[in-house]
């Protein structure tokens, strides 16, 4: 499934760790949001980074690190394996 949401370019990082989001086992796809400038993830968190910020019906909320600040994700997943699909994105 191709990435929708409101603001579809990212930084090619953040496009290569949403696909290799999308390619693991229980994620449906992922639906990119909006940016914001001038933020970060903290930790000296690298462009492409991602932070898992809560789980919610269908799926898991996240942000990624870009070049400019944060992109919000929506991770449509199998909600059973969302313990394993959060452990496997905070390898990454």
């Amino acid at each position: 499934m191709p990435s929708r949401g409101r603001h579809q370019s990212t930084s090619k990082e953040c496009q290569r760790t949403i696909a290799k989001i999308e390619a693991m086992e229980g994620v449906v796809g992922v639906i990119i949001g909006r940016s914001y400038g001038g933020k970060s993830l903290g930790g000296g968190g690298k462009t492409g980074a991602v932070k898992i910020q809560r789980e919610q019906p269908g799926g898991l909320k996240a942000v990624t690190q870009t070049a400019k600040g944060l992109q919000e994700l929506f991770i449509r997943t199998d909600t059973r394996k969302n313990p394993e699909i959060t452990e496997a994105i905070e390898k990454l």
